[in-house]
């Protein structure tokens, strides 16, 4: 047998072994996909109103615009289906951001934690249903600021 085989078939073993051993520790009920499963504030992404959509997922509707956001979107977006969005801070102390589309059924897009340390910046698509303000929040040292910029969406991604 030449060494190359030998490798491939160490490899499978080894992959075979851990996979094993994942399902016995999920059979046995020590892992639980829920311990990993992030989680879902599903009353924030069902709501109706912006307000309540910032409460939901921030604790509070009480924002102050900042310039140390920067929200970079397309001025005028196609397709509303897949709006690219990326929100960066410089602010200190983020712990969290969220992105809303102001003129959608549900407001909320996206909501992400982050942990100490993490550079501040989010990249994502969103849909938005009609030409509307994106306003990304970030909430840092316990206080939350907001930016925002208007999208012009020709073809709504929301059934419209």
């Amino acid at each position: 047998m030449n060494t190359n085989m030998i490798t491939r078939r160490r490899i499978f073993l080894k992959g075979g072994f851990a996979a094993g051993a994942v399902g016995a520790a999920i059979g046995a009920g020590l892992l639980s996909p829920r311990i990993v499963l992030a989680s879902w504030p599903k009353s924030a992404f069902d709501a109706k109103s912006l307000n309540d959509a910032l409460k939901d997922v921030l604790g509070s509707d009480q924002t102050t615009a900042s310039s140390d956001i920067t929200i970079k979107a397309p001025d005028i977006a196609e397709n509303g289906a897949v709006v690219p969005i990326t929100v960066s801070s410089t602010l200190p102390g983020v712990t969290q951001i969220a992105i809303f589309a102001e003129g959608n059924p549900t407001p909320l897009t996206g909501s992400y934690d982050l942990g100490p340390g993490t550079k501040p910046f989010i990249a994502t698509r969103i849909k938005m249903g009609k030409t509307a303000n994106v306003l990304a929040v970030v909430k840092a040292d316990g206080k939350l600021y907001s930016a925002k910029k208007e999208v012009k969406v020709t073809i709504g991604g929301c059934g419209g």
